[in-house]
């Protein structure tokens, strides 16, 4: 596995990916606007934007990370192929994404959650990796 800045040419098989990861949580697969146009919402503002590829180059995960004022950044848009969770993936992002943030003077990384009912993986992962609630769907974690 291989984790790399985004480029363009994955653009269809990360929305593939991502609209499969979304039906298989029994979400209706919807695609948030940022992802149809990475360019501009992450990479042209000095944010970023990583994706997971396997060994035939196919997207199996991402995460975006957009630096705020105030020492702050945001994660957004973590996920990892439904048949391939819980092998790592998603800590080597979430990794990535925080040394990105702190190599940019970011000291607090912030993550919102959704609802229980659909997020629900992710009250159990952010923890793991030191994140605690600051309210009912908002995590945060010192870096």
């Amino acid at each position: 596995m291989e984790i790399k800045r985004y480029e363009r040419k994955y653009r269809d098989d990360l929305i593939f990916m991502v609209l499969e990861a979304k039906n298989a949580l029994g979400r209706i697969p919807t695609l948030n606007d940022d992802l149809l146009d990475i360019d501009e919402c992450y990479l042209n503002k000095g944010d970023m934007f990583l994706i997971a590829l396997d060994d035939n180059d196919r997207v199996i995960g991402c995460i975006g990370c957009n630096l705020l004022d105030e020492g702050k950044a945001v994660l957004h848009r973590l996920y990892v192929k439904y048949t391939l969770k819980k092998q790592g993936i998603g800590t080597r992002l979430l990794d990535a994404a925080e040394r990105f943030a702190r190599e940019n003077g970011r000291k607090i990384m912030k993550v919102h959650l959704g609802d229980k009912a659909t997020y629900f993986e992710s009250r159990y992962f952010y923890p793991k990796h030191g994140y605690s609630f600051i309210d009912e769907e908002h995590m945060e974690k010192i870096l």
